[in-house]
């Protein structure tokens, strides 16, 4: 039995709660729940599919965001600081371990080019260890890098391989055996970015949302459409919302049916319906520039590994022939693709925008009938076949690999015309009580929740000065508490077997030490 968490205001029959609707259950949506749901709010998210955060592939904690060489400093530095709030809102689902990255001697860049922007994000997560001892979740900050010669990489491929390593000369010993040096240049560049189980982060946030009872979740809900019924100068552009209606069919149980439709009011909508947002803003009235991506990564198997390794990057330019390799590691011998060419994660008529006439890019059917009906087994034999010879070029003997028939895939919203961009929250319309979440990253997410804090507190529909808001900026998350490993665990397998992955993709190899955990878990008075 899960103790209630809705203490944080008491009850006033004279004066209910607000209401808020949240459309779509993805990271944003779950995690802009809970935030509300912790402030006393009654919070209503609406999923369409069975279960929460089932969306597209993530596997890696960008703390530091030194997959995108592209991107400024600051949004990195922004990565960083976002990677470090959002693991201390989900710690059980991070996998402790480096990633390597290496620059290839066919690619223009250098691997000195990165070292300026790593001694900044150093400085940075130094400065936010002095704010708060409790942000440092990702080692020492003087050893956030390391270097790594093609001698040292020789010697270290000499070594015995560990089963499971403990330092960071242990984590490189695989990369250093199994990756072709002959095809990267020096020094390889290793960093503390972490792996992030999407499975272990959607269990996460279902037990957290379970723990609210204002916190009312709807899966597998069709939400038809948004009306708003209180409205002033409802004819003109400028016009004010202060009440939303949310038309909505919940699936049946036998599975083969609808229900009625049935119908809420809200006080303040909160759009978080990732690549379909652009629906919502036409039926909302809102005008807004937006591109969909359909991206793609595969799982796949290999027996040839000899214990865990490190996540392994190998540049290159994003869309070419030659685009980043990534190979991420999972227990079990499972490994999750990415390869940025179009024969592999991107999409040849992938990229779509919206129109004057319509807020809503409209992706190709093939893509639609993907995510929602699930991937064709002869394309998805195909790309994930090419997606081992892809990594196999720099890693050889991950030829040896197989298939299994799994991906992990999606459409992704890009708000504007930039596809580069990674860093982005949240746009708020507070004349409409309305807000959309913008999250081309999953870190960003918590970020978004607060701004939408902020608007709810200026517009009067939450009271300032909550002692649950001061909570959030301490991290002093109390449903922590309710939310062990071995709960987690459970849920996780739970739904990964509903996916139809491998029940070994929903655990991790290293947790967050225990040491940290304890502490990002303590809740203070």
């Amino acid at each position: 039995m899960l103790t209630s968490l809705t203490n944080t205001t008491a009850k006033d029959p004279s004066n209910p709660a607000k209401r808020v609707g949240i459309l779509g259950g993805g990271t944003a949506g779950a995690t802009i729940a809970i935030r509300l749901a912790a402030l006393g709010l009654e919070t209503y998210l609406f999923e369409k599919k069975s279960s929460l955060i089932d969306g597209p592939p993530m596997c890696h904690l960008h703390a530091g965001g030194n997959l995108y060489r592209e991107i400024p400093d600051e949004d990195c530095v922004a990565l960083l600081k976002q990677c470090i709030d959002i693991l201390r809102l989900y710690p059980h689902t991070i996998d402790v371990r480096p990633t390597v990255f290496a620059v290839p001697t066919r690619d223009e860049g250098l691997p000195e080019d990165l070292l300026p922007r790593l001694d900044i994000l150093t400085e940075a997560y130094r400065e936010l260890i002095a704010e708060d001892p409790k942000n440092k979740v990702l080692g020492e900050p003087e050893d956030y890098y390391q270097l790594y010669s093609q001698e040292q990489l020789i010697e270290l491929s000499n070594r015995e391989q560990v089963a499971v390593p403990t330092t960071v000369d242990e984590w490189v010993i695989p990369a250093a055996k199994y990756l072709d040096l002959n095809k990267v240049k020096y020094p390889l560049i290793v960093v503390q970015e972490y792996g992030w189980n999407i499975f272990r982060l959607a269990a996460s946030a279902q037990l957290a949302l379970e723990g609210y009872d204002n916190a009312h979740v709807f899966t597998d809900t069709q939400v038809e459409q948004v009306v708003a019924v209180e409205c002033t100068d409802c004819t003109n552009a400028n016009h004010h919302v202060s009440k939303w209606r949310v038309d909505y069919q919940q699936k049946a149980n036998d599975n083969n049916s609808t229900s009625q439709t049935e119908s809420i009011e809200v006080d303040y909508l909160i759009n978080a319906c990732g690549f379909r947002t652009g629906i919502i803003d036409d039926m909302v009235g809102v005008d807004v520039e937006r591109m969909v991506e359909f991206k793609s990564s595969y799982i796949t198997h290999w027996d040839d590994a000899g214990g865990q390794i490190p996540e392994i990057i190998v540049y290159g330019a994003r869309g070419t022939p030659e685009g980043m390799a990534q190979l991420t590691p999972y227990p079990g011998g499972y490994f999750q693709i990415h390869g940025m060419s179009k024969a592999i994660t991107l999409f040849d008529d992938g990229l779509v925008a919206s129109t004057k006439d319509s807020a809503q890019p409209t992706l190709p059917a093939q893509y639609v009938h993907y995510i929602e009906d699930g991937w064709d087994k002869a394309p998805l034999q195909a790309r994930s076949q090419q997606s081992i010879e892809y990594v196999a070029e720099f890693v050889p003997t991950f030829s040896s690999a197989r298939t299994v028939g799994n991906a992990l895939y999606g459409g992704q919203q890009i708000p504007g015309k930039d596809d580069t961009l990674r860093v982005a929250d949240v746009s708020l319309y507070g004349h409409l009580h309305y807000a959309r979440a913008e999250n081309v990253k999953a870190s960003s997410t918590l970020l978004a929740a607060d701004e939408i804090v902020s608007q709810l507190i200026d517009i009067d529909l939450l009271a300032p000065n909550l002692a649950a808001d001061k909570q959030r900026y301490t991290h002093n998350w109390a449903y922590l508490k309710h939310n062990n490993k071995a709960d987690i665990d459970r849920v996780a397998r739970e739904l990964a077997q509903q996916r139809g992955f491998p029940l070994a993709m929903a655990a991790v190899n290293h947790s967050i030490d225990e040491v940290i955990l304890d502490d990002l878990t303590a809740v203070h008075a």
